[in-house]
């Protein structure tokens, strides 16, 4: 078995660990480097539950290479927060009740900020197509929509 270091920056901190050759970054993110917000859902790109910001772009991490993010950022649901603080999505998908079993919360949230941060005033349709490629199979989507709906109109503050 091969080991390759691989130095990124996730969720704005330097991290530096070692990946298998052919590891995914999905995988890499749970077993190596701790984060346990992206979640194994499918495995095979379709289900979104692994999303991942990689430099500002969202990415199925079960589909990514781990070392493709050498020198690179990812941000994943753990690192929405500032401090203390909760995004306003966070917030938002709190108040509107927006997850029930929360499985596929983490890729849903990464999947938002990834179309606010691009798309600040974005339609009811936009939203809709900014998450589907995220699975929802219990909370429904009206809940989702609505909270990011909230924050885009600015019903929710940081």
């Amino acid at each position: 078995m091969t080991f390759k270091p691989i130095s990124f920056t996730l969720n704005g901190s330097s991290k530096a660990a070692f990946a298998t050759e052919g590891q995914n970054l999905l995988d890499f993110l749970r077993r190596a480097v701790g984060d346990l917000s992206p979640k194994y859902g499918c495995g095979q790109g379709t289900c979104g539950a692994c999303t991942v910001m990689i430099d500002n772009v969202p990415q199925l991490a079960c589909l990514v290479l781990a070392e493709s993010v050498e020198g690179r950022a990812v941000n994943t649901a753990a690192g929405l927060a500032n401090g203390p603080r909760l995004d306003p999505l966070q917030e938002a998908f709190m108040e509107r009740f927006a997850a029930q079993c929360g499985y596929c919360t983490a890729g849903m949230l990464v999947a938002a900020r990834a179309l606010l941060d691009a798309n600040p005033r974005p339609s009811r349709e936009e939203v809709i197509e900014g998450i589907s490629g995220n699975l929802c199979r219990c909370t429904g989507y009206e809940p989702i929509i609505d909270a990011i709906l909230d924050v885009a109109e600015g019903r929710v503050q940081a």
